[in-house]
């Protein structure tokens, strides 16, 4: 199962959109490339920080993008994280950001995206955060199972892919605890356009999801992204 590691990006102050987004894309993305064993490379610019019609709590997250680095496997990506050519984003994240969560995620491709389809369409990004009263494994259980088998019936829905956390980092190579970065998952989905997301998540078909999202999701933070893939 491929493994990818997802950043939350906060960017700093002072910075403008358009010049995080020059430094994130040029500077940094450019190194972040030379990674060994790299697979694919992801940066998810937030464009919409609305809930979009999700009947649920939201969290207090304020994010700018999502960095995306995937490998073919946890080896693989600790090896790159621990290789030479990791050492310079290090010292250029200050550059751009003022605050950068990490975590480490199993890739579960429930509906394939469309991306390489040349079909539009519009992608939204979620942070999950589990109930305090549901543990880790109980997560999973109901996140890769019944709601993987529920959420592909929304009317319109064009891919969908579960990040189910497996590690977090509080900094570019300090680990940390669920407590200090409580997210258990980030959700990837594709539609049409955002009018398809609002009547998705109007259907019947929604009723279902959402009932069962609260029983073991806390809060779900919800943005549409522009992905740009550097790799």
């Amino acid at each position: 199962m491929e493994v990818s590691r997802i950043g939350i990006l906060t960017r700093k102050a002072g910075m403008s959109p358009q010049d995080f987004r020059r430094h994130w894309s040029e500077v940094h993305g450019s190194m972040v490339k030379r990674l060994p064993g790299l697979v694919r490379y992801y940066q998810h610019h937030v464009v919409d920080t609305s809930q979009l019609g999700i009947d649920h709590a939201r969290g207090a997250w304020q994010v700018d993008g999502f960095s995306e680095i995937v490998f073919e496997s946890r080896a693989a990506l600790d090896e790159a994280l621990n290789s030479a050519a990791f050492t310079p984003t290090t010292g250029d994240v200050s550059n751009y950001v003022d605050s950068i969560r990490l975590v480490v995620c199993e890739k579960n491709v429930v509906v394939p995206s469309p991306e390489d389809s040349g079909r539009p369409f519009v992608k939204r990004m979620s942070i999950l955060t589990r109930r305090p009263d549901i543990d880790h494994a109980r997560f999973v259980h109901e996140w890769t199972g019944k709601h993987a088998c529920d959420v592909p019936g929304l009317p319109g829905i064009m891919g969908y892919t579960q990040n189910v956390v497996i590690d977090r980092y509080r900094t570019m190579t300090e680990t940390t605890t669920w407590e200090d970065l409580p997210v258990d998952g980030i959700v990837e989905l594709w539609f049409p356009d955002a009018d398809a997301i609002v009547k998705a998540f109007a259907s019947a078909q929604a009723g279902i999801t959402q009932t069962h999202a609260k029983d073991f999701i806390s809060t779900i933070t919800t943005f549409l992204v522009e992905s740009r893939r550097l790799l």
